[in-house]
């Protein structure tokens, strides 16, 4: 599938639901849309989510400053954080 930026991705699901109600395609078209509008509704929603968790990533600093953290930074902090869980969950001491 060509790579869509969100913007398109969602004109073209538009274009497809379009076409899907009317119903006025051969079952083989209306399965091939079918198929091509989840693809894109699971880009979308991958999008979304990215957006969503930057946002998230906005935080107050112990000053209650508001800063930008890179997402990157803000994964790399959690996955330290699950290995020292997961190495206090090992631990017999």
């Amino acid at each position: 599938m060509k790579e869509f930026k969100f913007e398109e991705a969602m004109k073209k699901l538009e274009e497809i639901v379009q076409k899907l109600e009317d119903g006025n395609l051969p079952l083989e078209k209306l399965l091939e849309l079918f198929e091509e509008g989840m693809k894109l509704s699971k880009f979308c929603s991958k999008k979304l989510e990215e957006a969503q968790t930057k946002i998230k990533v906005l935080t107050k600093t112990a000053e209650g400053k508001v800063e930008l953290k890179p997402l990157k930074e803000e994964k790399e902090e959690a996955n330290e954080k699950e290995e020292e869980e997961g190495k206090d969950k090992n631990t017999l001491f």
